[in-house]
């Protein structure tokens, strides 16, 4: 037997009774549950279970060997590194966001799907089989090698630009992986949402700094098969509930009619519009208070002072005074504040004012125009997601990490069957979820509000994740009266399907498993690119290998705990801040990596002309049209929105790239060389 062949039979071996134990630790949990062990524990045997494998994975997977932290020894079976990069790529935005943008945004939300594994296919044509030709650590040396040579020569500039690159998108897509974990651990373990973000981290650590990208991969194709279960037992569970076929890819199509025919009810149901109606009014008061500022803002507060000084006077309750301090406390503290809470307030009354988005409709809008926007951006989200996901580096890292080129094209095919396995289910869940709340809650008594609505609404008590409020005080649930955050649906799943709370903690197991896998590699490549291309090649070419594996940990290290500050402050939902990745790899490293590949004319100033061109251009749109940086509708070019800037920035990108080159000498006899040899049969 070859040394491949035993060595897939063995990790095989090691996979499967993994996968065994998993599903005994399962059915142990499930029993002790029956027993009536307390929730709280089941949530943190989860947490702890979980955190305590991937440490001990990373553990056993330490090593300092540049080979090994860099590219797990270039010797991952082709099924394995699908798996690992199936994992990588299942990141927080698709296994807890993406069911919950369907939910909330129906016809819209596929975009998500349609873009990111269209452009793993990108990937897979276009670079991923030539950069494992090529043979090195990261992105950035692909792109100092092919478009000016070594360290320090006409490379450099290429070089500091790519790292710059791969760090913006790389932080702030972990920035997202980070919040995701926050947000579980926070849920079921009852730690502070910061406390739950800094006990996440730790996995993340052990993992990734100890065994670097080794560590990593066998990490990575553990989590996968938590992600894959936890995904889809709620599902079928869900699907064979609402159309009595435990397959919910094939099953959903029968409950789509039956959600549209709920969807037209509520339409037309009288308290429904009622509670609309009621949100019209409430955006309307602040309208006008927005445009009697500042004498609005002066009248408001001093007649809360009057009330307090009134029930002090006349002695009322201690509740009723404790509740007018509460009033004047909570007022804003300026007419600048009470512009932006008023106007935020309005928003969202506007916002719940409008009636909900049809599942199954494409682009609905109230006219002709109106559509034709939301199917432009629709079209363009989809294609930055495409090219975003082509270029991001932390998952073109791991074509590096397979034995042969051969191995690469074949790691592709299991990765898009492994993402698909997932992918699919999505848009299932989203249905089957929301079919459920609409025929199950909806029409419900608020005295008999499942236990799950209290716990997800006590998990962040500044902005809660779910609330449904009695607006038109008929004691009856409407639709309208509840607010849900999309983040948190995939979580609530099975306890919304009826489901034991060991497969709540099951599904938190499986979104901390996509969070923590994605974060790996991001914080990898962030710090691979720190102290390979910055460190190794432009500051210290002569450090020994140790040094240089020891630098890239105190990095990662250090990158880790800054993206856990900012995550901290919840800057952004997840998939915004997933969405600002993309467009942003888009239109920075995709046009030097493609034309790179296949255009022998690209050149060193042709390459920094692109990178700079369509990341500056991208930039600048997404701050000129953010609402909360001063822009907004009327600042977007061709009603596109912030999230598509790459749909602006990928053709400055291509042109600039494209003029600089022609304007400017050829490329090198050696960069043209290189074109040739990667682009040449196996």
């Amino acid at each position: 037997m070859s040394a491949p062949a035993s060595y897939f039979r063995k990790l095989s071996r090691y996979y499967l009774w993994f996968t065994a134990c998993f599903g005994l630790f399962l059915c142990a949990l499930a029993l002790l549950e029956s027993e009536g062990m307390p929730r709280i524990w089941i949530g943190y045997l989860f947490m702890f279970a979980t955190i305590t494998l991937y440490a001990t994975i990373g553990v056993i997977s330490r090593t300092s060997n540049v080979s090994e932290y860099y590219v797990a020894g270039r010797r991952v079976p082709a099924l394995f590194n699908g798996m690992a990069t199936a994992a990588d790529w299942i990141s927080a935005a698709s296994f807890i966001s993406l069911a919950g943008g369907l939910y909330l945004h129906g016809f819209d939300g596929l975009a998500y799907i349609l873009g990111w594994t269209g452009g793993y296919c990108l990937a897979a044509l276009l670079i991923a089989p030539y950069l494992r030709k090529f043979g090195q650590y990261t992105i950035p040396d692909f792109l100092a090698e092919r478009y000016g040579g070594g360290a320090g020569g006409r490379g450099a500039p290429v070089r500091a630009i790519a790292v710059g690159a791969t760090i913006i998108v790389s932080f702030t897509y972990v920035v997202a992986q980070i919040y995701a974990v926050g947000l579980i651990a926070s849920r079921f373990t009852g730690v502070d949402f910061s406390v739950g973000i800094f006990l996440g981290l730790a996995s993340i650590l052990v993992c990734s700094f100890l065994g670097g990208m080794r560590g990593i991969t066998w990490t990575q194709v553990a989590q996968y098969i938590i992600i894959l279960v936890a995904f889809l037992i709620p599902t079928m569970w869900l699907s064979h509930k609402h159309a009595d076929n435990p397959l919910p890819q094939v099953a959903y199509g029968a409950v789509l009619p039956k959600l549209a025919q709920r969807e037209a009810e509520l339409l037309r149901d009288p308290k429904e519009l009622q509670v609309r109606a009621i949100f019209r009014a409430r955006a309307e008061a602040d309208a006008a208070r927005l445009a009697a500022l500042p004498q609005s803002w002066e009248a408001g507060r001093d007649a809360a002072q009057r009330r307090l000084d009134t029930l002090r006077l006349r002695e009322a309750s201690l509740s009723e005074i404790r509740a007018a301090e509460r009033a004047l406390i909570s007022w804003p503290r300026t007419p600048g504040d009470a512009a932006a809470q008023w106007a935020d307030a309005r928003g969202a009354s506007l916002k719940r004012a409008q009636a909900p988005e049809p599942q199954a409709t494409p682009f609905p809008g109230a006219d002709r125009a109106r559509s034709d926007q939301r199917r432009n951006n629709f079209l363009a989200l989809v294609f930055c997601l495409m090219l975003g996901t082509a270029a991001l580096p932390h998952i073109l890292m791991r074509s590096y990490t397979t034995a042969s080129v051969h191995e690469t094209r074949v790691s592709v095919f299991w990765t898009l069957f492994f993402v698909l396995l997932v992918y699919l289910t999505i848009p299932a869940l989203a249905v089957l979820v929301k079919y459920d709340i609409y025929s199950h809650l909806v029409g419900s008594d608020y005295a008999q509000l499942p236990n799950w609505i209290a716990y997800w609404a006590n998990v962040d008590k500044l902005n809660p994740l779910i609330g449904i409020a009695d607006i038109n005080g008929d004691g009856i649930v409407q639709l309208a009266e509840i607010a849900i955050d999309g983040d948190v649906l995939v979580l609530a799943t099975p306890e919304i399907g009826g489901l034991p709370y060991v497969i709540s903690g099951l599904v938190a197991a499986g979104g901390l498993a996509a969070a923590l896998s994605t974060a790996d590699g991001l914080l990898l490549a962030i710090s691979n690119a720190l102290s390979h291309d910055v460190y190794y090649k432009m500051v210290d070419p002569a450090a020994s290998t140790q040094k240089r594996v020891t630098i890239s940990k105190l990095l990662l290290l250090g990158v880790a705990f800054v993206a856990a500050y900012v995550a901290s402050q919840k800057p952004a939902d997840i998939l915004s801040l997933v969405g600002a990745a993309f467009s942003l790899a888009a239109s920075t490293l995709f046009p030097a990596l493609v034309l790179g590949v296949f255009w022998k004319r690209a050149n060193h100033a042709g390459a920094v002309a692109g990178m700079l061109g369509g990341f500056a251009v991208c930039l600048y749109y997404m701050v000129a049209t953010n609402p909360i940086l001063g822009g907004g509708a009327q600042a977007q070019w061709f009603g596109i929105a912030p999230i598509s800037a790459g749909v602006f920035g990928v053709p400055a990108g291509l042109a600039a790239l494209v003029l600089a080159s022609l304007l400017t000498a050829p490329p090198t006899a050696r960069s043209g060389g290189m074109v040739d040899h990667i682009r040449a049969p196996e």
